[in-house]
């Protein structure tokens, strides 16, 4: 038996198990209250509820949202709902009390969770219609939660159950609830009977004129007695009842409710003579109500409750009366002794607060009572009298004679501390005692213990501090924020202080300041009463200009400087107000909390004002939380709202989705002379979010439209400029129809809310719906001509795989004469699953046995469902997963989870299965076809055509071989699909080919399901990646690719582990023309990507100018003779439509139609070249295909040649053991003026050996593995004509970037900045990507981009150094104050773009790293550098095999970790841990970090520490890798 310790505990679970829809009240969505915890903790663990069928659904609200209003909808739905919240919501929520009190809603209460809680908040709002409980003690706190939520339902009305949780937190832990009781207290019948009346047609601001209403039958049976039938099921309409049934006094308790409104007689059916009256429910209803719950819990649990409870002596004499807290004084009368003045005192306490009755008050009481002392704890006093101290004197001394009625006395009840409640209560009593006793006595202290007048403290929610860092950027010292928090405002709160309307206020009191001042200084320009003539000429130019913001902004500090100089005692008196010398920045800053009721709001009057004053809003409300779910919530569009205005400057913005568009509109909301609303997008669940939870609901939001971006200025006619200027690109067309239908759309919502929801609904739920009923529709009727049984084929795929088996399946069954459709599980509707004849189900397994993305809204709906019939139609299903992709036994549940769960809803739900599920394990020697071979003849034979004769043969399935050698030299069809504006996408075929062109087609990843939701296509967009060779560009250069990301891509540039750059985000409709930008800039893309050689990487080397041109121009040679030779490039990208010239060149290199290194098929698959300059290994030289290490000549300062790496390269398939990484094989030494060609032979040889039947299986490191190293040398130096030399000798020491400034033999500087996982972005803490366009513009040198995704600053001479450092500290780009572990750290783009994606991997790494600095700082390992990398999937873009510790994406959230690497970049890792979260990751590396900075030897790295200890074997080859892991795979199932 579970045990509660708190009242909260205990509340809450009754609201949880008692409602359809329970509304947390939280003051900050980070901040748990009382209630929440439990609330959440039940919800996540999906608890079963008593009165719904599923969970109830649980609303996180903040307190300042006007939550209330989102009980509306649930509750004209016909669906319980409760609230739990602290009395600070009472009072703001007066205008919804009136009308939810005729709705059955409970509203738990926790006084605030002070000392001296403030009951006045109850009082307050005593008059609101509903009925108030109150408890006192732990147990009082369920019986009395239960009561209320029964109350409810009898009654229909609603219900405010409060309590001191203080009071009762010293209470011993009591059982949880008896459900049985619950369902015997509740009445379900009755809770039926409510839900069948829904009031749709009702208002939120308006009085509708509702009652909570009762029927009963017109029979003159009097009213007091208990109807014996009192819980006999309740009828769902108003009809009379039948003969033999007893009215008992009234017939409340078989009664049912409904809206006044609705109110009409009824038929009596044609046997009754009987009719059926409404009528409103009176406070007798209530009482008797009351008294017949407190009757069943009294008989089930020898509890009894009454509406006044008297403890004490019956003899007593005198009595308190308390409404406030009273557990200190249960106490101390429970410990009084027989010689205190209160030793024989009675105490009464009110459970029914509201109804009041007299009546109950006056039979609680023993008649020997002559005095009783009410105490009312009540801080904010309105009247000389306390209202309780009323109510008790109007019960007691009503009547002709109050001869016999008590003496009354009223006292204010205060904070008392608990070493003075004695004392406390002798006052009490003396004074009451006394002849003439003082009235309203004040008993403790009135203020209470010192504390914030809330039980929270008001602060900033941290993820908002990005726009308070945009808006300190912009304007610095300008800035001047009205209601910024923890301003000092004497005799302010905090609350009122923050508000629009108080900050309004404070701005125009500051503009009249200003204004004030001004002529103060016009008058002393005037003036000669300073000590020189100098401070009037500064003077008058000043106020000239005083309302130009440029020009006084500027000379504001010389005129302040001048007055300083003076030393007068009037310029002494003018630099008392100095800082009004400035044309401030004038801010309100809110949030969406102002758009619940703008009417009535700072935000309508600042706009009608016409002054100009600038507003930043802060919207926080996620996209799938959107209000248009809840058209009664009317949260307006504060946007639209002010546009209406036609005066004020209007922005929608989000910092997350583009940061310049943001800037744009601050500082164009600044120029704009009057008011200026920016709309600014925040959305966060809890306010503690990561930025990347924000990031990714704002790119939702955004995309699908739900918030646009957007700028609007009406002094744009001025300048015959449109005064709408729409910044989200995706949404342009449905913003401007929207923008056309405005006027009569927003009238017609605005009249009919629901409209507004419906509206919103139907573009997601029902087009989708429609899209899936077309299809299904079009496909039937196609098949009707067709003969033989129908089967229907279903399949939920992530990477194809189940898709290709779903088609394929399809088309044998179409051969054998059967009526086949193939669909995705989600775009089959549900409803005629029951109608089907065979159906097939084919599913992939996803992360931890879960759906794929196409199936997950196919398996939602029939998982939980009940009402599916699915006995007339038979099944198969066939499932593909990994049966070693989760190793450790307790999660081998997971291998092919989805379908197995398939199999057994299917049968569940009545399916005759045709063939037991079938089971694909990518661990078979063919892989899921081996598990599929043997299913797949078993399916015909139950359908019974597997003996059917002529079957077609299949034609093989097309492979990237065929797609290369049909494309006509890599053209085939990209041209026509570019010109295709039907879709964001180009076909599969094209999709392989424009690898070779440098670009990747991609989708966001963090928008698929809310796209798909929306009847979307996949936001499509592509990647572009350049070749650059060796890292190396111009300022001219850098400039022209800023502009490409911020023009066409997401305003954001990846500087890559290929040390090159990469554009993501380019919709197609832009990617010729981002093409064209590059080679305006002299670079291309060709051959960035695709089964040919790639970017040729070479060392930055900034210490050695000399020996880098060197081997830069080496590469270059390199790059340029290994280049595709195809024109299709050209013609596609670079040619102008109605151009005929063939001979387009890039940098003056000519095009040729042929491959004479490729041949028509180019390459097996991806091939490498970096260079390496000994000691730095920071290219990875041996993880390429070929790797070279550069030689000096016997003088140390130039290139001599190169030892010559083979077969290194990275890529893998989790737990596919003929998959590995490589580390390069040394060929031997080999001239630098011949490199080239020896890359080429080396090159040759693997075309023409590579496997191109397995991509898996074809690149370099398995051809050399195959052949053997002698042997392939062999065959290189045949092509060659040349043997290579012994291996030169050479020695690594880091292959890490070395930050900071450096000089190299020519005195030039260099600085190498820490670019975290090559991001160039701006936010609001880091100005990035501006701070480097700036220096683009100045600098004279290069820009080399690092193999670590790192940025050096290169060629700066002396003559710039201070300027550039200046500019770097500005922009803080010379911030190097990082960890070692940090600055050591690589990860590649994973998601949202990468396709590829199991886990995030670039969004992810910093967090991750975060968390364990606090254990390198105690653990004095901050500044020591360890190699830790991060992939999003095992084909290692960031090379994550050669870290010392790395984590691979297995899955969302889970990662394989694996330990061992060589610092130098030498050696191979080992899996350590397989499928590991956060939490495990984070548990293994602070114990290992702590370890290895007490044991490690002198200068030993930590992947040789691992090793040193034990933790993990040393990989000594790529054929080792899977070998003494550290954590051997578990059995197969």
């Amino acid at each position: 038996m579970a045990y509660i310790q708190t009242a909260g505990e205990a509340v809450a679970r009754i609201a949880y198990i008692s409602s359809h829809v329970v509304l947390s009240i939280q003051p900050s969505l980070a901040i748990d209250t009382e209630f929440s915890k439990h609330l959440h903790h039940y919800s996540t663990s999906r608890s079963p509820g008593l009165v719904a069928k599923d969970p109830p659904q649980i609303l996180a609200l903040r307190h300042n949202v006007d939550p209330l209003l989102s009980a509306f909808q649930p509750l004209r739905s016909g669906k319980l709902v409760s609230v739990t919240t602290s009395s600070s919501v009472l009072l703001p929520s007066i205008p919804h009390l009136y009308q939810l009190a005729q709705f059955p809603i409970v509203l738990h209460v926790s006084l605030h969770s002070s000392s001296s809680p403030d009951y006045s908040e109850i009082t307050a709002i005593r008059q609101s219609g509903f009925v108030f409980l109150q408890s006192e003690t732990l147990q009082e706190s369920q019986d009395l939660a239960l009561s209320a939520h029964a109350l409810a339902i009898k009654s229909g009305k609603g219900v405010i159950h409060f309590f001191d949780p203080e009071n009762s937190r010293d209470d011993t832990p009591i059982e949880s609830e008896d459900r049985d009781l619950v369902r015997d207290v509740l009445d379900f019948d009755s809770t039926r009977a409510l839900r069948s009346v829904k009031d749709e047609d009702s208002f939120l601001y308006v009085e509708d004129g509702r009652r909570a209403t009762i029927s009963e039958e017109n029979s003159r049976a009097p009213r007091g007695s208990q109807s014996e039938n009192e819980n006999a099921k309740d009828t769902s309409l108003p009809t009379s009842t039948d003969k033999g049934s007893t009215g008992g006094g009234s017939s409340v308790g078989s009664s049912v409710r409904e809206s006044s409104a609705d109110s009409r007689p009824t038929v009596s059916s044609a046997t009754s003579v009987e009719s059926t009256i409404v009528r409103p429910v009176t406070s007798d209803d209530v009482y008797q109500f009351l008294g017949a719950i407190w009757t069943k819990i009294r008989q089930a649990t020898g509890r009894s409750y009454r509406m006044f409870e008297y403890t004490g002596p019956e003899v007593a004499e005198s009595a308190l009366f308390i409404f406030g807290s009273t557990g200190l004084f249960v106490d101390e009368l429970g410990a009084s002794k027989s010689s205190d003045e209160f030793a024989k005192c009675g105490l009464v306490t009110a459970r029914l607060y509201r109804p009041w009755n007299g009546p109950e008050l006056a039979a609680s009481l023993p008649p020997s009572v002559k005095r009783i002392a009410v105490l009312e704890q009540i801080q904010r006093k309105t009247t000389k009298w306390g209202p309780v101290l009323l109510d008790v004197l109007t019960s007691l001394r009503a009547g002709a004679s109050t001869n016999d009625s008590p003496l009354i006395v009223g006292h204010q009840l205060g904070y008392i501390e608990p070493a003075t409640v004695h004392q406390a209560l002798r006052g009490i009593f003396q004074n009451l005692a006394s002849p003439t006793p003082v009235q309203n006595l004040e008993v403790g202290s009135s203020g209470g213990p010192r504390q914030s007048p809330n039980y929270y403290d008001l602060a900033q929610p941290k993820v908002e501090s990005a726009y308070m860092k945009i808006l300190d950027q912009v304007f610095g010292e300008r800035l001047y924020l009205a209601n910024r928090l923890e301003a000092a405002n004497a005799g302010i709160s905090a609350t009122v202080a923050a508000s629009p309307e108080y900050g309004f206020g404070s701005l125009l009191a500051r503009s009249e300041h200003r204004i004030r001042f001004i002529n103060e200084v016009k008058t002393a320009a005037a003036t000669h009463d300073f000590a020189t003539d100098i401070p009037q000429s500064w003077l008058s130019k000043w106020a000239l200009n005083a309302e130009d913001s440029k020009i006084v902004n500027a000379i504001a500090p010389d005129v302040i400087s001048r007055l300083s100089n003076d030393g007068s005692r009037l310029a002494s008196t003018l630099l008392e107000s100095k800082s009004l010398f400035f044309k401030e920045s004038q801010w309100l800053i809110g949030s969406d909390a102002w758009a619940y009721d703008l009417g009535n709001s700072g935000v309508h009057h600042v706009l009608a004002s016409g002054a100009n004053v600038n507003m930043l809003i802060i919207d926080s409300q996620p996209w799938s939380e959107a209000a248009a779910a809840d058209a009664m919530r009317r949260k307006k569009d504060i946007g639209l709202y002010a546009m209406n205005f036609g005066n004020a400057y209007v922005a929608s913005v989000a910092v997350y989705s583009s940061y310049t568009q943001v800037l744009e509109a601050v500082i164009e909301a600044d120029k704009f002379n009057g008011p200026s609303v920016v709309v600014a997008y925040l959305p966060y669940n809890k306010e503690d979010d990561s930025p990347l939870t924000v990031l990714q609901e704002t790119k939702r939001a955004v995309d699908l439209g739900y918030w646009p971006l957007y700028r609007w200025n009406p002094n744009n006619e001025e300048k015959s400029e449109p005064n709408f200027s729409l910044d989200s690109e995706r949404i342009k067309q449905e913003l401007e129809e929207f923008l056309k239908r405005e006027n009569h759309l927003t009238q017609l919502m605005n009249r009919h809310p629901k409209f507004a929801a419906n509206l919103s609904e139907s573009y997601g739920t029902e087009v989708r719906a429609l899209q899936k009923r077309k299809a299904k529709d079009a496909y039937d009727a196609m098949l009707e001509s067709l003969y033989g049984a129908p089967m229907t084929i279903l399949f939920a795929s992530d990477n194809g795989n189940a898709e290709s088996l779903a088609k394929r399946l399809g088309n044998r069954g179409k051969a054998r004469g059967l009526k086949t459709m193939v669909m995705a599980m989600d775009d089959y509707p549900l409803e005629d699953l029951s109608t089907e004849e065979n159906v097939v189900l084919l599913t992939s397994t996803a992360g931890q046995g879960e759906f794929p993305q196409n199936g997950r809204g196919f398996w939602d709906a029939i998982k939980d469902t009940t009402e599916l019939d699915l006995s007339q139609i038979r099944y198969a299903v066939f499932a593909l997963g990994d049966s070693h992709y989760w190793p450790r036994k307790e999660d081998k549940h997971y291998y092919n989870k989805p379908g197995k769960d398939l199999d057994a809803r299917m049968a569940f739900l009545g399916g005759q299965k045709l063939v037991d599920v079938g089971l694909g394990d990518d661990q078979d020697p063919d892989s899921y076809q081996t598990g599929y071979g043997e299913w797949e003849p078993k399916l015909w034979q139950a359908l019974g055509v597997d003996k059917v004769e002529g079957l077609p043969e299949e034609p093989p399935p097309i492979t990237n071989e065929d797609i290369k050698i049909q494309s006509n030299f890599l053209r085939g069809t990209i041209a026509e699909g570019l010109e295709d504006t039907s879709t964001g996408a180009i076909s599969a075929s094209d999709q392989q080919l424009t690898k070779f062109h440098g670009t990747y087609m991609q989708d966001d990843r963090d928008l698929r399901d809310e796209r798909k939701a929306q009847g979307l296509e996949p936001a499509y967009a592509f990647m572009i990646r350049c070749r650059l060779n060796g890292g190396v560009a111009t300022p001219a250069q850098w400039l022209q690719m800023d502009s490409i990301s911020s023009s066409y891509g997401n305003e954001t540039m990846k500087l890559t582990t290929r040390q090159t750059f990469q554009f993501h985000g380019v919709v197609k409709s832009k990617l010729k023309s981002a093409m064209r930008g590059i080679n305006k800039a002299l670079m291309t893309t060709i051959a960035a990507c695709g089964d040919v050689n790639r970017n040729v990487m070479v060392s930055p080397l900034p210490t050695r100018s000399t020996f880098h041109r060197d081997v830069h121009h080496v590469s270059a040679k390199i790059s340029d003779h290994l280049l595709p030779s195809t024109s299709a490039y050209h013609e596609i990208w670079l040619k102008d439509n109605d151009s005929d010239d063939k001979q387009i060149k890039v940098a003056g290199d000519a095009v040729v139609d042929k491959e004479p290194l490729y041949g028509p098929t180019y390459l097996p698959r991806k091939f490498k070249i970096t260079i390496a300059v000994p000691p730095h290994n920071d290219t990875d030289v041996y993880a390429h295909d070929i790797g070279l290490i550069a030689i000096k000549d016997v003088e140390g300062s130039r290139l001599e040649g190169f030892n010559v790496l083979v077969g290194g390269g990275m890529g893998v398939t989790h737990n596919n053991k003929k998959t590995y990484p490589r580390t390069g094989s040394m060929l031997g030494y080999f001239p630098a003026s011949q490199i080239h060609l020896a890359c080429e032979k080396i090159m040759l040889v693997q075309r023409d050996h590579g496997d191109r039947t397995n991509r898996k299986h074809a690149r370099l490191k398995y051809t050399i593995d195959d052949m053997g190293v002698d042997i392939f040398r062999s065959k290189v130096e045949e092509l060659l004509g040349a043997k290579f030399e012994s291996a030169r000798p050479f020695e690594f020491k880091s292959n890490i970037d070395t930050f900071g400034w450096q000089k190299d033999e020519y005195g030039m500087n260099h600085f190498l900045m820490f670019i975290e996982n090559g991001r160039v972005e701006d936010t609001a803490e880091f100005p990035m990507k501006t701070g480097l366009r700036e220096i683009a513009k100045v600098h004279k040198g290069d820009f080399r981009l690092t193999p670590n995704q790192h940025l050096c600053l290169s060629g700066v001479p002396d003559s710039d150094l201070e300027m550039i450092k200046g500019m770097l500290k500005r922009y803080k780009l010379d911030n190097l104050h990082f960890s070692g572990l940090r600055l050591s750290s690589s990860a590649c783009v994973a998601f949202p773009t990468c396709g590829l994606a199991m886990a995030e991997s670039e969004r992810y790494l910093p967090e991750l790293i975060t968390k364990l600095e606090g254990c390198l700082e105690d653990n004095g390992l901050k500044q020591d550098s360890i190699v830790m990398r991060m992939t999003g999937c095992p084909n290692g873009c960031a090379r994550p095999w050669l870290a010392e510790v790395a984590f691979v994406g297995k899955a969302y959230g889970a990662y394989n970790m694996y330990l061992g690497g060589g610092y130098h970049g030498q050696r191979l890792n080992k899996l350590y841990r397989s499928s590991i979260m956060e939490e495990e990751i984070l548990g293994i590396m602070k114990p290992l970090l702590k370890r290895y900075a007490l044991e490690r030897e002198e200068g030993e790295r930590f992947g040789d520490f691992v090793i040193r200890i034990g933790m993990i074997k040393p990989t000594k080859e790529g054929k080792t890798f899977h070998e003494d892991v550290a954590e051997e795979e578990g059995d197969e199932e």
